[in-house]
């Protein structure tokens, strides 16, 4: 499995959108085989699923993130986890051990001409993928 974390500083960025760097981690058997960063080069919002997508991400953990974003990256076929402000390295972590928390309100707010569903918290990662009640982590 291949896991994309928004970057800056060691920690998860906070907009999904104008991101620069991904950290991307790969994993065998619940543990880190590999990781890299990597510059996403000036992709916008739109842009940044297929960059995901280009790059085999099969999940993105990240802070805010709209509707938008949510729907472009289930369409690529990537689980997104969205609320998130821990280090890059623990999220990751705590995905992989099935404890990652996510918060109940992932959007972006400052996108006032977007519609938000604000759902309730959950939990995310392990063998089983995304929990909880809708949340933020999207299949």
């Amino acid at each position: 499995m291949k896991i994309a974390v928004t970057y800056e500083n060691g920690n998860i960025f906070q907009h999904f959108g104008h991101t620069e760097e991904f950290k991307f981690y790969e994993t065998e058997n619940g543990s880190i085989v590999n990781q890299q960063t990597v510059s996403a080069d000036g992709f916008g919002h739109g842009a940044l699923a297929g960059f995901l997508k280009n790059l085999n991400a099969d999940v993105l953990i990240c802070g805010g993130i709209g509707q938008g974003a949510i729907a472009a990256l289930e369409e690529a076929g990537i689980k997104v986890c969205g609320g998130i402000s821990d280090s890059a390295d623990e999220a990751v972590e705590k995905y992989l051990s099935g404890s990652l928390i996510y918060s109940s309100a992932p959007n972006c707010s400052h996108h006032h001409d977007h519609e938000h569903h604000h759902h309730g918290g959950g939990h995310c990662g392990g063998h089983n993928g995304c929990h909880g009640n809708g949340g933020n982590c999207h299949e």
